[in-house]
């Protein structure tokens, strides 16, 4: 099963990883806002992950890291 990290104070919330997921498992938290003010991306099923790292390669500022 793949593992997706997110760097929370990195994100600053563009959501081009929700859009880019093929699983449509990664969304902006609303609940939280980071040290930059911004509402940051996480994965709501880890379950589904396939490990494509599709979200990784659209982050613009390198805030996620998937495993294998």
């Amino acid at each position: 099963m793949a593992k997706v990290t997110i760097s929370v104070n990195v994100c600053k919330g563009c959501a081009l990883c929700t859009t880019a997921c093929p699983k449509k498992i990664i969304e902006l938290a609303k609940d939280v806002i980071n040290a930059k003010g911004y509402h940051p991306a996480r994965v709501i099923d880890m379950e589904k992950c396939i490990g494509c790292a599709m979200c990784a390669s659209m982050c613009p500022d390198c805030a996620i890291k998937v495993e294998r």
